[in-house]
């Protein structure tokens, strides 16, 4: 191992989570100790790779043993541990060659992987092993796709967009009736997923908006393939322009801070966006219509939100519950008293006596 690395330091740093590259450098190889690349990495020394690739993915998995699991008594512990482990397993580093070329022994061809996600390099670079496996996972899944059982195909998600693994919000706008099939808007669309639900049940036009540039990509490449020419995508911050019979939104869950560009789709700092797309909800649906809020009860099991909040900002709003639809997850890891809801809204004054959906 030498002491300090030098032929590193010009390398250009990568990063889509916009982490600092840590000042001082390291070359290992298989030589160093799981102990002492962990004692390095607890100091903020980043340690770049010069073994072969399985050891290198070798280490990662003993750092990551020596960190523990995230076992604080509240949620906020529990994300800040989390958080503080991402940063120091951040920490192991291996280099790429002009043209995202891994110079390591036994090492995958990274070329298009990262090219979808970095573009194209003729520089050398470092980058997080970490953040490295991550975006080939995800080249991966954006080329094997996402059964959608609702469409009897397949979504494709991008790295950094959200993928619908968990389908029950999927199954939830599948079988809901439908209130009109003239035109739809899905606010903060991801991959495309349920406005591709939407045109597949035969809505004529649909209004697909997200402020992530990279999901309007992924969408607008999901549309195509599906042939749905009907879907058109838009980037804004919540709502497009005009009015629609039917609105449909399935927002971050949990009000608290997102690490990454792909926690935004699990997070939602203060409530932002569902607060949002409540208040200007009115301005946007048409006379009569109705807006669908896709929501997991997660929050309040974790204490984040209490039901008489939802209800209220209901209330604020000028928002009428007409109905809810409700579906318990699938996913193995989804807490087993969660429940995901479609909660059934229409413009009009909420009376206390209307208030209260029946659970």
């Amino acid at each position: 191992m030498n002491p300090l690395s030098t032929k590193d330091c010009g390398r250009r740093w990568l990063t889509t989570v916009g982490t600092k590259r840590p000042e001082r450098l390291v070359d290992v190889d298989d030589r160093i100790t799981a102990d002492e690349a962990f004692r390095l990495a607890v100091s903020g020394t980043g340690l770049v790779w010069y073994g072969d690739f399985p050891g290198a993915r070798n280490l990662l998995a003993a750092l990551s043993r020596r960190c523990g699991t995230a076992a604080g008594k509240t949620f906020r512990d529990q994300r800040n541990q989390r958080s503080r482990r991402a940063r120091l397993l951040g920490r192991l580093l291996v280099p790429l060659d002009p043209g995202h070329v891994l110079p390591l022994r036994r090492g995958p061809d990274v070329r298009e992987a990262c090219t979808e996600v970095y573009g194209p390099s003729e520089a050398a670079s470092l980058v997080s092993l970490r953040e490295l496996l991550g975006v080939v996972g995800a080249h991966e899944w954006r080329v094997k796709g996402v059964e959608i059982p609702a469409l009897g195909a397949r979504i494709h998600p991008h790295h950094g967009v959200f993928s619908p693994v968990r389908g029950e919000y999927v199954d939830l706008v599948a079988r809901t009736p439908l209130p009109t099939k003239e035109l739809a808007f899905d606010i903060g669309t991801g991959t495309g997923v349920l406005a591709a639900v939407l045109a597949h049940r035969g809505v004529e036009r649909v209004v697909a908006t997200d402020n992530e540039p990279r999901a309007l990509a992924c969408a607008r490449e999901n549309f195509a393939r599906l042939g749905f020419d009907g879907v058109e995508t838009l980037e804004a911050d919540v709502f497009p322009p005009g009015r629609a019979p039917l609105i449909v939104c399935n927002p971050p869950w949990l009000p608290a801070r997102a690490h990454t560009p792909l926690e935004r789709a699990v997070y939602d700092p203060g409530s932002r966006m569902l607060k949002a797309f409540l208040d200007r909800l009115p301005r946007h649906l048409e006379p009569g219509g109705e807006a669908w809020l896709i929501l997991s009860d997660l929050a309040e099991l974790l204490g984040l939100r209490r039901r008489e909040d939802l209800l209220g900002a209901f209330e604020r709003s000028g928002l009428e519950v007409v109905g809810r639809e409700d579906i318990r997850p699938r996913h193995r890891r989804a807490d087993a008293k969660e429940v995901t809801s479609l909660w059934r809204l229409k413009t009009g004054r909420l009376t206390t006596r209307a208030a209260p959906v029946p659970d």
